[in-house]
């Protein structure tokens, strides 16, 4: 016969660590309030449950809508490690959506967000470093981190950092920040970090570095730095590099790079032409296009023209044969300038 006795017991599939959530529309008002209790239990168990329904766009929305933010800005700076970590946990899943990071931005959360930069808690600081990461590849956001003249602390932290998981992740930040504004990376000597990171064993440690390198060789003095602090021959290393995106990036550093004239002679002289024609029959677009367009910066050289007049055949399969129109494009000029004639 069935037993009618409740057990006293709770729901094996309940979370006592989430606060309990209001009905309808009081469940996010409420919640936010509770972030200002003064018992930490309470505060850790509202941000538990924000956590768990912010990855509703609606309901980010309606925890925006009630001052939510504001009290994170104030929840970031908590003297309590586990606080200040679900803290920059929410706002990470926050600004995944639109409307978060329009508010993050509006709010000003950046600033207390930036003092965690440095933060001894593992998760805080991982959380920390995929928030910035996140927003940084929005142009607005990128701009703030940079005008906020982090790009000292994020340098600086690139060298000491060991973890490499958030290394990654702060060398993405600076490659994205670096795209909308170069000069802030280039006054911190910003390329002899990236350039100590190359030889790193760490496959996206070296991926991340490069795509930073390539940003920072756009302008004159980026190229210039570049062959001051002898990467050339480093980059051409990397041109063998097993992996498609370390090759590529690594020829787009060179390509940038060779425009000048002192990048010209130190790739001519560290053995760059051979490597880049190995690249020119890659089936990877963006490591031909690039190694293509570098090989035609280094025909303006009149040792490098003379050299690739004997690889004309190459470049001239690539032009009519291949299917991709960026790919003959690029072998079509790099073709142009090798058979020049005055």
């Amino acid at each position: 016969m069935a037993n009618v006795r409740i057990s006293e017991r709770l729901p094996s599939l309940l979370d006592s660590n989430l606060a309990r959530v209001a009905y309808g529309s009081w469940a996010l008002p409420k919640l936010v309030m509770e972030l200002q209790h003064p018992d930490i239990l309470t505060r850790q168990r509202s941000l538990a449950a924000l956590c768990d329904l912010a990855h509703d766009p609606e309901k980010a929305y309606q925890a925006i809508k009630n001052g939510c933010l504001e009290q994170l800005k104030l929840l970031l700076r908590d003297n309590e490690p586990s606080i200040r970590t679900r803290t920059s946990e929410l706002v990470f899943l926050l600004v995944a959506h639109s409307v978060g990071r329009e508010a993050f931005l509006c709010c000003d959360v950046l600033s207390p967000l930036a003092e965690l930069i440095d933060e001894s808690l593992h998760a805080c600081k991982l959380n920390v470093h995929r928030t910035l990461n996140r927003m940084a590849n929005f142009p607005s956001a990128a701009l703030s981190i940079v005008s906020m003249d982090l790009f000292p602390r994020l340098m600086a932290k690139v060298t000491k950092e060991e973890d490499e998981v958030i290394q990654t992740l702060l060398l993405s930040t600076i490659s994205l920040c670096v795209r909308v504004d170069p000069l802030p990376a280039l006054a911190c000597n910003g390329v002899s970090v990236l350039g100590k990171q190359l030889s790193k064993p760490s496959l996206e440690v070296r991926r991340a570095a490069l795509n930073a390198l390539l940003a920072i060789s756009v302008p004159l003095e980026g190229k210039e730095r570049v062959c001051d602090e002898g990467l050339l021959p480093v980059l051409v290393d990397l041109l063998s590099d097993s992996d498609p995106e370390v090759q590529a990036n690594a020829a787009g550093t060179l390509m940038n790079t060779v425009i000048i004239t002192k990048g010209k002679l130190q790739a001519l002289m560290a053995g760059a032409l051979p490597r880049l024609l190995l690249l020119v029959t890659s089936e990877e677009r963006a490591v031909c296009v690039n190694a293509l367009r570098a090989l035609t910066a280094l025909a303006e050289a009149p040792s490098g023209r003379c050299n690739l007049l004997e690889h004309v055949p190459v470049l001239n399969s690539r032009m009519g044969a291949h299917e991709d129109q960026a790919i003959r494009r690029a072998a079509q000029s790099a073709l142009q300038v090798v058979t020049w004639t005055s």
